[in-house]
Parts: C-alpha cells; sequence; structure tokens
C-alpha cells in the first residue's frame, strides 16, 4: 500500500506550482511551440511520469499502471465508442443517404435565416451527437457556403451554434468521462446541466438570426424561433434526465428538424431573408419515402440506445442478471486498492479502486455496431464489404485522435493516483467560496487548448471535484461547470477554427474567424460563471 502525498516541497504553494508543470507544458505545446497534439500529449505523459516518481515520490510500477489504466479506458469505452459512431456517419454517406438528407433540409424554405436554424443549429447539434470531433461544423459549414453565405459568416454561424450542442458530444461522451473522472454519476450532473447549459441553450437560435438579420430578424422570425429554442431546449433536458446522456443531442435535433418542416409548410415570414448573390433555390424534391429511408440509420440509433438505457435491460447486465458474464471488470495489478487516499482530499484514509470495466453488451459502443449492422443489411446500395471498408477508413482517418485521447487519458490517471491533481485542487481551494466564479474557466482553457471537451474534462474534472470538496460546494456544479466552460471555448478553440476554415476555403485566414467568433465566445463564458457562482450558493 502506497500513501499519497499533496505537499511533498513543505509549502503548499510550490507543490502545487510544481504539479502544475506538466498541465502548463501540454497547453504551453500545443500553443507556443505548435506540436501536434500527438506530440505534445506523449512528451507531457513523459512529464508526468516524472513528477510522480520524482517529486511525488510514487512507486515506479504503480505509477507506469496508472499510466496503463487510463491508457485501457481510453480505448475502452471511450475509443470504442468514438469509432463506432463515426463508421455508421461514413456508412450513411457511402450508401448516398446523406446526399439525400442534406437535400432534404436545404429545401424546407427559402429564408436563409431559417436555413440557419435548421443546418447549422440542428442538423449541426445532429451530427454532433452522432459523430461529434469537428464533423459537424465541417459539413455545416459548407453546406452553408453551397447556399451562398459568405465563408466567414457560414463558418461563425456553425461554431456558434455548436455552443447548444458541445457538451454531449457523440453519444453523450463528454458527459460520461465527466462524471467518471469527477468521481460522480451522470444522473448527479444532469440538474446542473440543465440549470446552465440548457437555459443558454433556449436562446442559442435567437442569438443565430440576430447575427444574421438584426433586431428586425428577429422580430420576423420569432414564431420559429421561440419554437426551436423551447422544443430543443426542453426535449434535451427531458432526455438528459429520463434517458441519461447518450441521446440528447440524437432526439431533440431530430424532433426539432421535424417540427421546423412541418411548420414552415404552415407559416413564413413576411419577408424572406436572402443572402447578397445567394444562388436559387433548388427546384428538386426528394420523395417523401427517400427521405425518411435516408434517415433510418439514425432512427435506427435512437431506437437501439433508448432500448440499452431502459432499466429492464440495464437488469440484464447486473450482477444476477443473464448478461452478467459480458461485464468484465478486470483489476488493474499492482494498482487496484493499492493506492490510499488521504484527508484532507478523503474523510478517512481509503484505498483507491481501479478496475477495468469492459461491458461487451451493454456499451454504447455496442449499440451503435448494432446500428451499422441493421444499415448495412438494410441499404441496397451498400454491400457487407463495402460497410467493412468504412470501418477500415474510419480506423485510418481517427486513430491520431484516439492515440491522443489514450495518452491524455493515461496523464490523467497519473496525475489522480499520484495525488498531483488533488495537490492543485488544495491550492485552488484556497479562494474559498469564489471559485465557482472561475470554475467554467478552467473547463474554457481546456478546449481552447485542447479542442476536445472530452479532454478537457479527462484533464480537469477531477481537479474539480477535488476543490468542491474542499470548500464545500457541489462536486456535480463544478464538474458541470468545467464541461460547460468547455463548451463555449469550442466556438472559438484553434482546431474547430482550423476545421471551418479547412471546410470553407479559407486555411490560413483563421485568424480572421477567430475575430468574429471571439466576443461570442467570451460572453457565453461570462454568462456561465456569474450562473454558476449564483447556484454555488444555493447548493
Amino acid at each position: 500500500m502506497w500513501q499519497q502525498l499533496y505537499d511533498p516541497l513543505n509549502q503548499p504553494i510550490w507543490s502545487a506550482l510544481a504539479a502544475a508543470i506538466p498541465m502548463v507544458f501540454f497547453l504551453l505545446a500545443l500553443t507556443v511551440l505548435r506540436l501536434k497534439a500527438l506530440t505534445a500529449a506523449a512528451i507531457t505523459l513523459g512529464l508526468s511520469l516524472v513528477m510522480a516518481l520524482w517529486l511525488f515520490h510514487m512507486p515506479l510500477s504503480k505509477a507506469v499502471m496508472a499510466a496503463l489504466y487510463g491508457v485501457a479506458n481510453g480505448l475502452w469505452p471511450i475509443g470504442y465508442i468514438v469509432l463506432m459512431a463515426v463508421w455508421l456517419y461514413r456508412v450513411a454517406v457511402k450508401s448516398g443517404k446523406f446526399e439525400i438528407i442534406r437535400g432534404s433540409i436545404a429545401t424546407v424554405s427559402e429564408d436563409q435565416r431559417i436555413q440557419v436554424l435548421l443546418i447549422a443549429f440542428c442538423f449541426g447539434a445532429f451530427l454532433e451527437g452522432v459523430a461529434g470531433f469537428g464533423v459537424p461544423i465541417a459539413i455545416c459549414a459548407a453546406l452553408l457556403v453551397e447556399l451562398g453565405f459568405k465563408p466567414i459568416r457560414a463558418a461563425m454561424l456553425c461554431l456558434v451554434a455548436n455552443a447548444a450542442a458541445g457538451a454531449y458530444g457523440a453519444i453523450g461522451i463528454p458527459i460520461i468521462v465527466g462524471a467518471q473522472q469527477g468521481g460522480v454519476t451522470t444522473s448527479a450532473l444532469a440538474p446542473m446541466l440543465m440549470a446552465i447549459l440548457q437555459l443558454s441553450t433556449l436562446f442559442i437560435p435567437a442569438l443565430l438570426v440576430m447575427i444574421l438579420d438584426g433586431w428586425r430578424g428577429l422580430r420576423q422570425t420569432w414564431p420559429v424561433v421561440v419554437l426551436i429554442g423551447v422544443l430543443f431546449s426542453g426535449s434535451q433536458a427531458l432526455v438528459l434526465w429520463l434517458l441519461g446522456p447518450e441521446l440528447v443531442d440524437v432526439v431533440p435535433p431530430l424532433l426539432s428538424m421535424g417540427a421546423l418542416a412541418l411548420f414552415m409548410r404552415l407559416w413564413r415570414p413576411e419577408h424572406v431573408y436572402r443572402e447578397p448573390d445567394a444562388p436559387a433555390v433548388s427546384a428538386k424534391r426528394w420523395p417523401l419515402k427517400a427521405v425518411l429511408l435516408a434517415w433510418s440509420p439514425f432512427y435506427i440509433l435512437t431506437v437501439i440506445i433508448m432500448v440499452w438505457s431502459l432499466p429492464a435491460f440495464r437488469a440484464l447486465l447486473a450482477t444476477d442478471g443473464p448478461l452478467a458474464a459480458t461485464v468484465l471488470q478486470l483489476p488493474i495489478p499492482g494498482l487496484h486498492l493499492q493506492v490510499q487516499e488521504l484527508p484532507p482530499i478523503a474523510m478517512a484514509p481509503h484505498a483507491l479502486p481501479a478496475l477495468w470495466k469492459i461491458e461487451l453488451v451493454g456499451a454504447a459502443g455496442t449499440a451503435i455496431l448494432l446500428s451499422v449492422i441493421v444499415t448495412t443489411l438494410t441499404s441496397k446500395t451498400l454491400s457487407l464489404r463495402q460497410g467493412a471498408g468504412q470501418l477500415v477508413v474510419a480506423m485510418r482517418d481517427l486513430w491520431r485522435p484516439l492515440a491522443t485521447i489514450c495518452l491524455v487519458m493515461a496523464v490523467a490517471y497519473v496525475a489522480n493516483f499520484s495525488g498531483t491533481s488533488s495537490t492543485l485542487g488544495l491550492a485552488l481551494a484556497e479562494a474559498g467560496r469564489a471559485f465557482p466564479l472561475i470554475s467554467p474557466v478552467i473547463g474554457w482553457l481546456g478546449v481552447f487548448i485542447t479542442g476536445s471537451v472530452v479532454n478537457n474534462n479527462v484533464l480537469f474534472a477531477h481537479l474539480q471535484a477535488v476543490t468542491a470538496g474542499q470548500i464545500g460546494t457541489s462536486q456535480p456544479l463544478l464538474v458541470a461547470a468545467n464541461t460547460i466552460g468547455g463548451v463555449m471555448a469550442k466556438v472559438m478553440s484553434p482546431q474547430s477554427i482550423a476545421i471551418a476554415a479547412g471546410a470553407v476555403g479559407l486555411v490560413g485566414q483563421e485568424s480572421a474567424i477567430m475575430r468574429a467568433t471571439l466576443r461570442f465566445s467570451l460572453a457565453l463564458l461570462v454568462y456561465a460563471c456569474l450562473w454558476t457562482f449564483g447556484l454555488s450558493l444555493l447548493v
């Protein structure tokens, strides 16, 4: 048994500064040194191991096993879910369904304010839920340019719209990881996310319309703005509360797109807004049957994920259930119950568990895998060989991001088991009850640097939870604040802007896009900080 050490330099501030060296290097490596994320993560892992061994006196075997534990969790369930989600998306593209999907949503209305709500907000949220990792920004920005929007404006609109969906990502992975790293449940995070994020999401459609056409546009389109804002944000909250985070960016966008399409059959604005030099609206209309079939991969996904979330299905996976054998809990040798957390981090000394949980059937990735199989078998334009080929393509495209996630997970697990993140938490706790005011800023910085809400939660969710415990406020609140602050940074993170610039043909002009989105990101961050602080006084 090895006991964690929280003040190795006998001076809390200096110990915290030393503990922060790996994280500071990671931030500088991605910004000042401009290293590739994979390279920066690998070097940061090396620094983390050195710090754990040299300064915090963690045994070598335990430090190595903590790193491997992090890599294992990066592969399963995170890597599994990401790979399956992108595979499903690529199968939809390869089968030709995606062309019909894009065409059907672009012809709902000739008013381009409505098109932005449909494409950047609703469709972008849907793509965030089924693929994530920059896919919604790339596809929606390119589609808006095709419809006649100026490239910078198209990129800005898609980046701002992503603030409504980025917290939940591909099949809820950011929330799942945040809960896992913060030591809280997703059900505990739900009310905090609803209280802060869903309120801001309610007003994102109005913000998008005002960016395009100011107050006049809002006056002319307020019925549809209210409809989409209330339906999208409300259904997100309902799905999050009843089913968990996996479908929060799948079901609400589908409902909102359907409601918008039906509403536009009954109502139209008094003035049709078109961007200058926008091309005429295509007269091509897809048959209803073709549109329904095109969306079928995602209907299938929705149904399967809902089944996976049912208590009756989860009961099958319980320790006494018929599928219990498909749930593996593998203790990490030399680490499981071999590291002891001490006061003041814990109420009393206790050993930390280190169990790698593998749900072969119950994992969300398996639900997506079934969706891929059903979609491939029912598609007339896609053979089994072609479907399998898209998995190879997805693996080729994703190996670097997945390797980066695994290395960042390794850094986080070394920090958590060595006690370095607890040392930082104790130092931050010196801010006392004022800390919630800056809690979202930590998440904002995490995503601004890494470009990923998942990586941000891997790095800082545990730190937020530890700090919350020290200052006597809600751990779920600060873990949620870390996620929400990160979402506000996605509006202008260099990685998101690079994706948008590439999609609209503005490579080399990323600074222009960043200038266009900066004020929106900062305004949303200020809102998150103030609202988090207000809630911290109540919970």
